[in-house]
Order: C-alpha cells, then sequence, then structure tokens
C-alpha cells in the first residue's frame, strides 16, 4: 500500500507540476473547490502540513491570484480562504489532469471492481479516521 501511495503522490505531483503548482498548492486548491470558506487551520490539519508551512503556501497562490483570504466573521484573528474566478479555470484543468491520472491507475478494471475498490479505499479511510479521531480525543 505504501508504495502504490508513493507512486501515485509521484505521478500526482509530475502532473500538476506540469500545470505550475506544486503537489501540496493543487491539493490545497482541490481541496478548497469541495470545502472552501474555512478558516487556515481547518486546511492545515486536512492537508496535514504545519500552520506555518500553509501559510506560505496559501502566501504563493495569494500572490499567483488564485486564493484570497477574507476575516472569519466569528473570529477576528482567523482567515477563511476562497478561491478566486481566476483559479476556477485552474482547478479545472487540475481536476481534469487528475482524472486521467486515476483512469491510467484503474486501467484494466471493470467497473465493479472500481465500485468494489472505491468501496474498500473508503472504509479504510473511515477506518484510519475514527482510529486518529479516537487517539486525538485520549490525547486532549
Amino acid at each position: 500500500m505504501a508504495d502504490n501511495s508513493r507512486q501515485l503522490r509521484r505521478a500526482f505531483d509530475e502532473r500538476v507540476r506540469a500545470l505550475g503548482v506544486t503537489g501540496p498548492q493543487a491539493r490545497l486548491l482541490l481541496t478548497l473547490d469541495r470545502e472552501g470558506g474555512q478558516n487556515q487551520g481547518f486546511y492545515a490539519d486536512r492537508l496535514d502540513v504545519e500552520p506555518i508551512t500553509l501559510c506560505r503556501m496559501v502566501d504563493r497562490l495569494e500572490e499567483a491570484g488564485l486564493v484570497e483570504r477574507r476575516r472569519d466573521p466569528d473570529d477576528r484573528r482567523a482567515w477563511n480562504l476562497h478561491l478566486t474566478t481566476k483559479a476556477n479555470a485552474q482547478v479545472s484543468r487540475l481536476a481534469d489532469n487528475i482524472g486521467q491520472m486515476v483512469e491510467e491507475a484503474l486501467t484494466g478494471m471493470s467497473d465493479a471492481e472500481r465500485s468494489e475498490f472505491t468501496r474498500m479505499l473508503t472504509l479504510i479511510g473511515n477506518n484510519l479516521s475514527a482510529r486518529r479521531d479516537f487517539k486525538d480525543a485520549a490525547n486532549g
């Protein structure tokens, strides 16, 4: 599983680099497309990076006109992140490119096998997430 994950991450990074962003930046843009408007801490946790790392990443994306920070109405110290209109085309290119990568990775699988694979990955993710949530609660 780790070897496949590493190969998939490498393929992802190569594809998105060709579109002008780093792997972590692409992950943030795609996450913002799905779950925009959260504070920076949410995205640091979601992407499993340190808050300062995320802050630098957002600085670069903001300079490129792809992301904007807006004050959190409930917490003056926090910033919520949003995609800009300019980012929509970039996110679309990223999604299309990643979709092609996934198709290549799943070549040779029937629709039923793809469905079962998706079900199993979701189950594994849920199991690992529940374990992490339990561990965080136990240590908090």
